[in-house]
């Protein structure tokens, strides 16, 4: 090869690598996927329903943070990125009942635009936000602009399973959010979020008139120990033990159970509806709560031993092998 044809080639190989890494880059340097904000489907299979609400990528790789009342129940969960192709399976990596929080996982993520927090910041009264939700289940993210009108808020919830629970340390404010925006960023004039959205969702009903939001402060904390896989009495990591029945408490001496799904766990027992279940493990159940509290203890695979009184009369006991089922 003389010098000539030699150069040529050499320009020629260095043109066709300056392009292959141009492509690699332009690759590589492509937007995030989304907003950081993210719409959750949820099916509830043992109550013949569905759910919708909202969340916040945490991790590009698809850690997404909501409201535990959103997931609560769910036999599956969809996370979509409004507005493109991309919708995912999710599985929950854990929740915390206590402070409505929950961090689930979607499955073969990447590339998400993740939300950008303000834990430190200060809040003010009149400070000027601006919510962000799937309002109503319709599948976009639609926005509510308002103020807070309150901090350190406690507020007082239902859900349609009979249990009852009270949010403190709330911001409160007049941003019109709908069922649907649960799990959803309360952002501030920055941009930031500040807080998680609680308005009230399918099987959540709040007593108060106002909006409310969870200081994105208090939040990441418990999330931050979920990712880490650190459960504790509140915290619950994991995958869900599931007994297979509806209780609710009476004046029977125990919990009776009003449920038994076919072919779960308590099924399998030979429990049945009109049982009236006293004890867990030689724990007391007085309260469905307390049976609850008792089960997140424990993980699918675990073994039981139920106290119970039959319809017929006279002490009884079963042991059950717990599965896996959805998150409380």
């Amino acid at each position: 090869m003389n010098r000539t044809k030699f150069l040529l080639f050499l320009v020629i190989a260095l043109a066709a690598d300056s392009i292959a890494t141009g492509v690699a880059l332009a690759r590589t340097g492509s937007a995030p996927i989304g907003t950081g904000a993210v719409v959750i489907n949820t099916r509830l299979s043992y109550q013949g329903a569905a759910a919708a609400g909202t969340g916040m990528v945490l991790t590009s790789s698809g850690e997404v943070l909501t409201n535990n009342h959103v997931i609560r129940g769910a036999t599956s969960i969809s996370v979509v990125i409004p507005g493109t192709k991309h919708a995912y399976t999710a599985g929950v990596m854990g929740y915390d009942v206590a402070d409505d929080v929950a961090v689930l996982r979607a499955v073969g993520a990447s590339h998400l635009k993740t939300v950008s927090t303000a834990a430190s910041a200060k809040l003010r009264i009149g400070q000027a936000v601006r919510a962000v939700g799937n309002a109503n289940g319709n599948g976009r993210l639609l926005s509510a602009r308002g103020s807070i009108t309150g901090l350190r808020r406690a507020i007082a919830v239902s859900d349609d399973t009979g249990g009852t629970a009270r949010l403190s340390g709330l911001i409160e404010t007049n941003a019109a959010l709908q069922p649907g925006d649960s799990g959803g960023p309360l952002f501030n004039a920055a941009g930031k979020v500040i807080g998680m959205d609680t308005a009230a969702s399918t099987g959540l009903i709040s007593t108060a008139a106002d909006s409310y939001a969870i200081p994105i402060a208090r939040v990441l904390p418990v999330a931050k120990q979920i990712v880490a896989g650190h459960g504790t009495s509140r915290v619950h990591v994991g995958a869900t033990a599931f007994l297979g029945i509806q209780v609710q408490g009476g004046d029977a001496g125990g919990l009776v159970v009003e449920a038994v799904v076919p072919g779960g766990p308590a099924a399998s027992a030979r429990l049945e509806a009109g049982d009236v279940i006293t004890s867990i493990d030689g724990h007391a159940t007085k309260t469905p709560s307390s049976l609850m509290s008792y089960l997140l203890t424990k993980k699918p695979g675990n073994t039981v031993r139920i106290g119970y009184m039959a319809p017929s009369g006279g002490g009884q006991t079963a042991t059950v092998t717990l599965a896996d089922g959805p998150p409380q």
